[in-house]
Order: C-alpha cells, then structure tokens, then sequence
C-alpha cells in the first residue's frame, strides 16, 4: 500500500508525517476546493438556465 504524498513547491510530503496543523490546512485547502468546485457547477446551471430563457425570449419576442 502506497503512502499519501502531497507536493507543495515541488517537494513532496508524506501526510501521514504532517503535524496535526499542517494536515489540517490539508484539509481546509481540500474543503475550499470542493467549495470552489461547486460553485463551478451552480454557475454553470445557472449559465445554462440564462441561455435557454434568452432562447424562449426570442421566441417570444418573433411572434
């Protein structure tokens, strides 16, 4: 079984030898992006959503 590494500027890091701080920034900086990742997916809802409302806007306004 491998070890976890993590790489920061190049160097790797075996997590399971990180202080309970540093692995605890691992994890805020895995939350953030999660967070980051879905708000990724909301705009791209909503983006979607916005292209299909001025689609059926047109329509309407053709009429």
């Amino acid at each position: 079984m491998s070890e976890k590494t993590l790489t920061v500027d190049g160097i790797a890091y075996n997590i399971a030898d990180l202080s309970d701080n540093a692995r605890a920034q691992v994890a805020n900086i895995n939350f953030c992006d999660a967070q980051i990742q879905q708000l990724r997916n909301e705009w791209a809802v909503a983006d979607t959503a916005r292209l299909g409302y001025a689609a059926a806007l047109k329509r309407e306004l053709a009429n």
